[in-house]
């Protein structure tokens, strides 16, 4: 069970993008990385490939190290530590190491 998941708005704490706060889009595993909304932007050459899609240079969002994000609790409106607590009904949740309180 991982402590950050796709759809979670994080927190940057290290890099570039220090302080900035977007939505995780996807999740690799594997790599230990995710690609977060508006978050490590880097340029890219792209052909065009249909009539629709220009091309030239595009802006696209570059995988970024899980270690370097914190999950955004609502509670306490910054990026905090997450920690594991079973629930009364024996569901495991994830829980904020600030306020306690359930991500």
């Amino acid at each position: 069970m991982f402590k950050i998941r796709k759809n979670d708005t994080v927190e940057v704490v290290k890099g570039k993008d220090v302080g900035k706060k977007g939505k995780v889009l996807q999740i690799f595993t594997d790599r230990n990385k995710a690609i977060v909304e508006g978050i490590n932007l880097v340029k890219k050459h792209r052909r065009q490939t249909r009539q629709d899609q220009p091309g030239g240079l595009v802006s696209i969002e570059a995988p970024i190290s899980l270690p370097n994000l914190l999950v955004l609790c609502k509670h306490c409106d910054h990026g905090v530590r997450v920690g594991f607590k079973v629930l009364a009904d024996g569901t495991k949740s994830r829980v904020c190491k600030d306020c306690n309180e359930v991500i």
